[in-house]
């Protein structure tokens, strides 16, 4: 399991793009991952043949633990990775010294809950002993069904039995996508759900809700925000721009020539070239806390909150200083739609001296962001909207207004340094000319 995030601890396998005994090349996607901050596809490190699938769809294990192997000529996956097809018998001798002889040296010791760990190790989890009476039916079928480890565990979870789902993986063996759909189509009302088992947790009008698990990124989210605005002590800052100059730049554009959405440069674009600029104008923003000390940064590495299906990812333009507002319009097109296609590579997603996240396009007016540790700040921008203003002979005039909030790590920005940022970034965009230059 690669390390496809600087955060990712474990990851799910959640297909395959290649079937046992392919052809791979170099460069090649062979399946999907998902990380704690999206569904990526993963490309093969090496040509070769894929002779091993260790992890079936839906697996999730750690990272560095084997998922498949790919095989150069000649080359063959040792036995010792290859994974259990079927139950071995556990009381039979001959069975006992062949596996001996293939993973080392016999146990000193002979110890009656051997065969089960064994059993438990070929990928069936035997049904829970209980002293006194004998094992109920339901519990006799889950304990002969093939399910991976995860299903089992996710079926325990969600209160589903085993018996009752259709396996989709090799051979009919039920994977943990076959238990979460089993989950979403059972009424909850038929069994009780582990939110029911937890008194409190839902009111008691609300039995026929359901307990969605967290996808690695929800987790890593919410994670995410309990260390930021735990620890770091936000306080907020919000400016109106006066965005007529700013429409009348983009309608100029229009009016000569760029009308392809895959061309045109868009306000957004202009804002994030006036943030850079307006970073480097005061450079003691582009900053992060560290102990006892702050880090100031000599490149201005932009993040872009990225809205995606199941949360958000925040690429990087690197050295976005040394970039015209042209080259940052294309790269942000080119960064959130690999983004959305999951094409994105993990040092694309990384770092970032602060963010950028704009709202604007979905209709919202104004709102104030959290900062994505250890950045010093992050700014929130509202939509365009078109109000009367009062010019400065006293006439009331159609204008447009934009809201902009920046969310600051008190420990690294002071109010006094974060309003003379903002009141540099004003100037830039009521003057958009001067980030043309």
């Amino acid at each position: 399991m690669p390390k496809l995030s600087d955060t990712m601890t474990e990851g799910t396998l959640v297909s395959w793009k290649k079937k046992k005994g392919d052809k791979v090349s170099a460069g090649e996607v062979i399946a999907e991952i998902e990380t704690d901050k999206a569904t990526m596809e993963w490309e093969s490190p090496e040509d070769g043949t894929l002779t091993e699938i260790y992890v079936e769809e839906g697996g999730k294990v750690n990272v560095g633990d084997k998922i498949g192997f790919i095989a150069g000529e000649g080359e063959e996956a040792s036995k010792k990775e290859e994974a259990p097809k079927k139950e071995e018998k556990p009381k039979e001798p001959k069975a006992e010294e062949k596996k001996d002889k293939e993973t080392g040296p016999p146990q000193k010791e002979e110890r009656p809950a051997k065969p089960e760990k064994k059993t438990v190790e070929a990928g069936v989890s035997p049904a829970p002993e209980h002293p006194g009476r004998p094992l109920q039916k339901t519990e006799e079928e889950a304990a002969r069904v093939k399910a991976s480890p995860v299903a089992r565990r996710v079926a325990a979870e969600l209160g589903v039995g085993l018996a009752s789902v259709k396996g989709t993986g090799p051979e009919g063996r039920v994977t943990e996508t076959d238990v979460r759909a089993a989950a979403k189509s059972k009424p909850v009302e038929a069994g009780v759900s582990p939110a029911q088992k937890q008194p409190g947790r839902l009111p008691p009008q609300q039995t026929g809700a359901s307990r969605i698990q967290l996808s690695g990124m929800r987790k890593i989210i919410a994670q995410r925000l309990v260390e930021s605005l735990g620890p770091v002590p936000h306080f907020y800052l919000t400016i109106e721009i006066n965005a007529t100059p700013l429409m009348t730049a983009r309608e100029e554009l229009k009016s000569a020539g760029e009308g392809a959405d895959t061309a045109k440069i868009t306000v957004n674009d202009f804002v994030l070239k006036a943030a850079v600029q307006a970073a480097v104008k005061v450079p003691r923003v582009n900053a992060s806390f560290d102990g006892d000390a702050y880090v100031q940064y000599a490149d201005v590495d932009l993040g872009l909150a990225v809205a995606i299906e199941d949360g958000l990812l925040t690429p990087v333009i690197r050295a976005a200083q040394n970039k015209s507002l042209r080259e940052i319009s294309e790269q942000v097109k080119d960064l959130a739609s690999r983004a959305r296609n999951k094409r994105m590579k993990p040092e694309e997603f990384q770092g970032g001296t602060f963010t950028v996240s704009n709202l604007g396009g979905m209709g919202i007016d104004s709102f104030s962001a959290v900062i994505n540790p250890p950045q010093g700040f992050i700014l929130a921008v509202g939509k365009v909207t078109k109000v009367p203003v009062i010019d400065d002979s006293d006439q009331i005039l159609p204008g447009h207004r934009m809201s902009i909030t920046m969310s600051c790590d008190h420990r690294v920005i002071d109010g006094a340094l974060g309003a003379e940022y903002l009141k540099e970034l004003r100037h830039l965009l009521e003057n958009p000319a001067l980030l043309l230059v």
